[in-house]
């Protein structure tokens, strides 16, 4: 059994109804309102820039001109159509069906010129550069520099390697699927354990952290 992780991109108006998912909306300008699928009287939640949603059943999503939204789904393949929206990533994910998983979105801010040592995680995820810049290495692949509006994939397996630019602000938002035991920790696993205890200059915001089914 195969499943994808995707992330896409809406800016401008935005009007969509979206088919049962585990997905995750975060807003990076403008505001958003999501709820009950068109014309049913399920409440609605407005999201404002620099928060998340997550939901697992149809929903619809609305927003004005000026939005720009990134939404994560997780798929069965093959995958369905994309809501219109502009292809950021989409990577498969190896998952084991006997397992329970949650999905976890959150962001990352480093200080000018912090280093995230050498890393996995417990499970699998979508990053999306958010601003500043971001030197990323992923097992053993060459160092890529991420700018502001690109995505990459770390399966949490590889040891990854960060470093945030010298100068301003860099932060990330991703979107991970982990095991659901967990639920409110965190999934980094150090290479080296001593680096655990080590300063880390980068704060973390937990929008969502929820179980899900796969589909």
């Amino acid at each position: 059994m195969a499943w994808v992780l995707r992330l896409v991109e809406h800016v401008g108006v935005i009007e969509l109804a979206l088919p049962p998912a585990p997905r995750v909306l975060y807003v990076a300008a403008g505001a958003v309102s999501a709820g009950g699928t068109a014309g049913a009287l399920d409440a609605w939640t407005r999201i404002e820039a620099g928060n998340a949603w997550h939901a697992t059943g149809p929903r619809a999503v609305t927003a004005p001109a000026g939005a720009r939204v990134l939404h994560w789904e997780l798929l069965r393949q093959p995958t369905p159509g994309t809501h219109g929206a502009r292809v950021l990533l989409e990577h498969p994910i190896a998952l084991d069906p006997r397992q329970p998983y949650l999905m976890r979105c959150d962001r990352v801010d480093f200080e000018p010129g912090g280093v995230a040592l050498p890393h996995g995680h417990r499970g699998g995820g979508i990053r999306c550069l958010l601003e500043g810049a971001l030197q990323v290495a992923v097992g053993e692949g060459a160092p890529r520099r991420v700018r502001p509006g690109e995505a990459w994939f770390e399966s949490g397996r590889e040891p990854v390697l960060a470093r945030a630019a010298e100068s301003g602000a860099t932060s990330f938002v991703r979107c991970s699927i982990q095991p659901r035991e967990i639920q409110g920790r965190s999934s980094i696993v150090y290479v080296d354990p001593a680096d655990a205890a080590r300063s880390r200059p980068r704060t973390y915001t937990v929008f969502v952290d929820d179980p899900i089914d796969l589909p």
